[in-house]
């Protein structure tokens, strides 16, 4: 059991709260002064640096969980990966640059960074908030104890193992809330090609959800991608500036297509560890 729960990392807790590790102490003042000289400043900025921007995390809004910290669970998370072509990606970050400017406190999702900063550099406003891999959920992200790990994969195989490859229409810019109205997202939303599909697959997640006790996806689920989050409902106020800005972006037309994608797999995260869930058939 204990191997078990070391291959899907801490348990439900944040990454963020792992010590440093010690430093080996010197033995002597002669080890001291043979050092190697400091790195250069360039090799300081952490991997997660965006380099040019002033932009300082713990100045941001915290994360708030969407269930308590309970030692012994792990939140599992089954969703189909998407990746947005490079070449949608321009029009998608001016469209984002013109609804930053209309609504303050926008972050782009996960690195939350704010799109007020990314605005100030076209190529990295591209690349940081739009150049990542997107999810569109198949469920509901929740709790599960370490000992439901293998029958909740398991079953996730056998119901979704074998899968046709078809292609996913993200066509319209959308606005969502989160269950308990702490945040508010600018997410695309599918809402022609591949809506059947996922719907299907949403169904089979829910039936292995409900064999252990877990809480069902939405009743009526919009399948989407999430690019940008802001906190608190801001709902009316981000409606209201997504329809003003969707009409003058595609002319009128509210439902052009601004990417295809190719769904490529289904995959389950369950604390830190990603399993492969499906595999297809042409």
């Amino acid at each position: 059991m204990e191997a078990l729960i070391a291959s899907y990392g801490d348990s439900s807790s944040d990454s963020d709260s792992e010590s440093p590790a010690p430093r080996p102490e010197l033995k002597n003042s002669e080890e001291s002064s043979s050092a190697l000289p400091p790195p250069p400043l360039s090799l300081l900025n952490s991997p997660n640096s965006f380099g040019f921007l002033d932009f300082s995390p713990s100045a941001q809004p915290s994360r708030v969980r969407n269930f308590p910290h309970v030692e012994g669970n792990y939140a599992v998370h089954v969703y189909i990966p998407v990746y947005i072509p490079p070449a949608p990606r321009k029009e998608m970050a001016l469209f984002l640059n013109k609804l930053a400017s209309l609504v303050p406190g926008l972050h782009a999702v996960d690195v939350d960074v704010p799109l007020e900063i990314l605005c100030k550099d076209e190529h990295k406003l591209e690349q940081v908030a739009l150049g990542r891999e997107f999810h569109i959920s198949l469920g509901r992200t929740v709790p599960i104890r370490v000992h439901q790990i293998d029958s909740l994969v398991t079953m996730l195989r056998q119901k979704l193992q074998i899968q046709r490859r078809y292609w996913i229409d993200f066509s319209k810019w959308e606005v969502f809330v989160n269950d308990d109205h702490t945040r508010t997202f600018v997410s695309i939303e599918v809402i022609a090609a591949g809506l059947a599909e996922i719907t299907k697959q949403i169904q089979a997640v829910n039936e292995v959800y409900k064999l252990h006790n877990l809480p069902e996806f939405y009743k009526d689920p919009r399948p989407h991608i999430s690019v940008a989050w802001a906190s608190d409902d801001i709902s009316s106020s981000l409606k209201q500036a997504v329809e003003e800005e969707r009409r003058s972006t595609v002319g009128g037309s509210l439902q052009k297509c601004l990417f295809t994608s190719k769904f490529n797999g289904i995959e389950c995260r369950i604390g830190s560890k990603t399993h492969k869930i499906c595999k297809f058939s042409e």
